[in-house]
């Protein structure tokens, strides 16, 4: 089972920040989860919220501001220290802690890993960008070589995307037939009950609620030829249960812990 570190090893470090992507890979996570969202000026940024709010000392929409607005924002004290209005200008000790981080930087991380390490980038939706949010992601996978054909028949890619939109993982395949696909659910819909996905769409990702509610949903996906990728598993227990079921990827804010209880530290 492979463990994805969401937001980064997130319980430890400031979730989206340079810092917790590095802490995952020390920790040895499998893959690195992130959310992107396009700024003003199109950079894509790893940035869960619709607004900044919540997890800098700023204000605002991500989609309404440049990346240089960004950089002036305090994106970790809120972690270790709670939430305060710093002044924009402050001189943090570790940048890597507390600066936003693009995507472009975490695919240059994840190129300079000693190791393979996998990346699954959720696209947020619905955003003012629309369709840009996957050409962006396209174009950016593209310079990192992420969008080649397959070189031959066990090859599998170090990327995928995810998304609750059906339509904006359409936009990525159309673009880019060779990065798989993940459909996130947070219910389970009739049409897709018996392990059914949108089409060209191969990994589903149920919430943790979904498998305790219906834990037969993994054999059905698995008949139907996907996997099953399950968020967000931070506790023994649900780690226990995708484990029984035979989960093959498991989303975690705790990538270190839950590698020593699967028995891989």
């Amino acid at each position: 089972m492979s463990v994805v570190a969401h937001r980064g090893a997130s319980e430890d470090a400031p979730e989206h920040t340079l810092a917790a992507y590095r802490k995952a890979i020390e920790d040895g996570a499998d893959a690195l989860e992130c959310d992107v969202r396009l700024t003003a000026d199109g950079h894509l940024v790893c940035v869960h919220d619709r607004r900044v709010n919540r997890t800098s000392n700023g204000r605002g929409s991500v989609s309404a501001l440049e990346l240089a607005d960004l950089a002036m924002l305090d994106f970790g004290s809120w972690k270790a220290e709670g939430f305060a209005n710093e002044a924009p200008d402050r001189q943090h000790e570790d940048p890597e802690r507390t600066a936003v981080l693009t995507l472009e930087r975490l695919l240059e991380l994840v190129a300079d890993a000693d190791r393979r390490v996998e990346l699954a980038i959720e696209t947020k939706h619905p955003t003012r960008w629309a369709g840009q949010v996957e050409e962006r992601l396209v174009e950016l996978l593209g310079r990192f070589g992420h969008t080649k054909p397959a070189m031959r028949a066990d090859w599998t890619s170090q990327v995928r995307v995810m998304s609750f939109s059906a339509r904006s993982l359409h936009r990525v395949r159309a673009a880019a037939p060779t990065v798989p696909g993940v459909y996130l659910m947070q219910f389970l819909t009739p049409r897709h009950r018996d392990g059914r996905l949108p089409p060209g769409v191969g990994i589903a990702g149920p919430g943790i609620r979904i498998l305790r509610s219906h834990p037969d949903y993994v054999a059905k996906a698995h008949r139907a030829g996907h996997q099953v990728h399950v968020w967000t598993v931070n506790d023994a227990a649900d780690v226990e249960l995708c484990q029984e079921l035979g989960v093959d990827a498991v989303i975690t804010n705790r990538p270190k812990q839950v590698r020593m209880q699967l028995g891989l530290s």
